[in-house]
């Protein structure tokens, strides 16, 4: 744009990070991209990445069989399905099985990749392999540039909370500024958590906000210059946008989760994760159309509405190379990689997991939200099979698990198979996390033989070495 304007400056309202959010409304509402006529069965998409490396063994795909010594403690469960089975550390997941499809065939074959958390964060935001000529957008973001929302006073994509390190490895890539993905932060556990800068700022009130509104479409702006250019319908777009986020009383409803009745906060759990995934299911009725939730439980956080320290948390994603089987923390002596995590079936890790997850899922079925909303249960990658010196599991990138749901993903199916230790896929199908992010194009109906053009004019095939798993339509 020939004549820029500070965001912050131009009306005094203390948009912050709002701004940019809602600027990726505007443009994704004036933008002449377009959805392909191919119809999807998604309007929207919630993606639950539970960062750190998920053991599989322990969760969605048990081994029993598994020699001894490397064997899982944790007994298989039948489901709601028959034939499938689930460790016991999902007993409440069980119960909504026929519900979720299992893909125990997840592969990460990059090089490079399989020994670093953020390039595997990277990897599951963007659908695509880091260290590519181009620097590839997050899916939401392509999404949110494709698409838009279907609630204009509210961002197009959101991460929640969007306070972890890898968080850091969201990416708008090559983009405009404004689709990069909208984070939230704070500790929803928080009695008095809110999301920061949705309302105008201290002084300013509704009567002030209007006059200041006023005067500045009396003023010119530059805008006027630029006449029916597109920078200039955008950014009058941009300001309506803004407008409406910060005046719009469902904007901060969409936030508001104390006003959820108390029963349904405490099913899916007064913890950090599950309030972040019930205010997931808020923002989808909404109708953001892409929610990423990347959660763990803080070390020092609150329960039922007081606060608990889990002394020896430190940080506590699913990185158990330490004690993975330990009932408190994980700071073994000669320790390495996984201290400061806390065991995996304690209730920091999956017992507020399994709780959040089969809340969630039974929660949107009942609302009628799983007929057009895919969720993705997804991890970096998985564990290894066999048990290390420091009783931990370390990354394995050769066979892991990821769960779908909603939006004509049939229910009550496992794809895929793995060897009696759970180190090898044996079916013939296997898929990768570009395989996954061809899915939520498909599955969202986006054409991907129409590329995007960077700033450079260089044409984007979205997921171009991917193939939309099969099962799951």
């Amino acid at each position: 744009m020939a004549h820029s304007i500070n965001r912050r400056s131009f009306l005094g309202i203390g948009l912050g990070s709002a701004l940019s959010a809602i600027t990726g409304v505007a443009n994704a509402t004036t933008s002449s991209s377009a959805t392909t006529a191919k119809a999807g069965r998604a309007k929207r998409v919630l993606v639950i990445f539970e960062q750190g490396g998920v053991s599989h063994l322990d969760t969605w795909d048990p081994k029993p069989d598994a020699p001894l010594e490397h064997r899982s403690p944790f007994k298989p469960v039948r489901t709601k399905v028959d034939g499938i089975q689930f460790t016991e550390l999902l007993s409440k997941t069980a119960k909504v099985a026929d519900k979720l499809s299992i893909v125990r065939c997840m592969t990460q074959p990059t090089p490079g990749i399989g020994n670093s958390h953020p390039k595997g964060s990277q990897y599951i935001y963007s659908g695509e392999a880091p260290g590519g000529p181009v620097e590839m957008p997050d899916i939401s973001s392509i999404v949110a540039h494709r698409m838009g929302t279907e609630a204009l006073y509210l961002p197009s994509n959101i991460l929640l909370p969007g306070t972890d390190e890898q968080a850091a490895m969201s990416q708008v890539g090559f983009l405009p500024p404004g689709y990069a993905v909208f984070k939230t932060g704070g500790n929803l556990a928080d009695p008095n958590f809110k999301v920061p800068n949705l309302g105008l700022m201290a002084g300013i009130d509704d009567r002030r906000f209007q006059t200041r509104k006023d005067l500045l479409s009396s003023l010119d702006i530059g805008l006027v210059n630029l006449g029916r250019h597109k920078d200039a319908e955008a950014m009058t777009a941009f300001m309506h946008q803004a407008e409406d986020m910060l005046t719009n009383p469902n904007t901060r409803k969409a936030f508001d989760i104390q006003a959820e009745p108390m029963t349904v906060r405490e099913r899916y759990g007064m913890g950090h994760r599950g309030q972040c995934y019930l205010m997931a299911r808020k923002l989808i009725e909404s109708g953001v159309r892409f929610v990423t939730v990347d959660v763990r439980e803080p070390m020092n956080t609150f329960r039922d509405g007081k606060p608990v320290t889990f002394g020896g948390g430190g940080n506590m994603n699913w990185d158990h190379h330490d004690a993975i089987y330990s009932t408190s923390h994980t700071n073994v002596p000669n320790g390495g990689a996984g201290a400061g995590r806390f065991g995996i079936a304690t209730w920091p890790m999956m017992g507020s997991l399994d709780l959040a997850f089969s809340a969630l899922i039974e929660d949107m079925s009942q609302r009628g939200l799983l007929d057009d909303t895919l969720v993705c249960f997804v991890t970096e990658f998985g564990r290894t099979p066999k048990i290390n010196d420091r009783q931990g599991r370390d990354h394995w990138t050769n066979a892991f698990s990821f769960a779908f749901a909603g939006a004509g993903v049939p229910g009550g199916q496992v794809v895929g198979s793995t060897d009696r230790d759970g180190g090898f896929i044996t079916s013939s199908m296997a898929y990768t996390i570009e395989d996954y992010g061809a899915t939520i194009y498909e599955k969202l109906g986006i054409d991907r033989s129409k590329p995007i053009m960077t700033p450079t004019n260089r044409p984007i095939y979205l997921a171009s070495k991917g193939r939309a798993i099969p099962e799951l339509f």
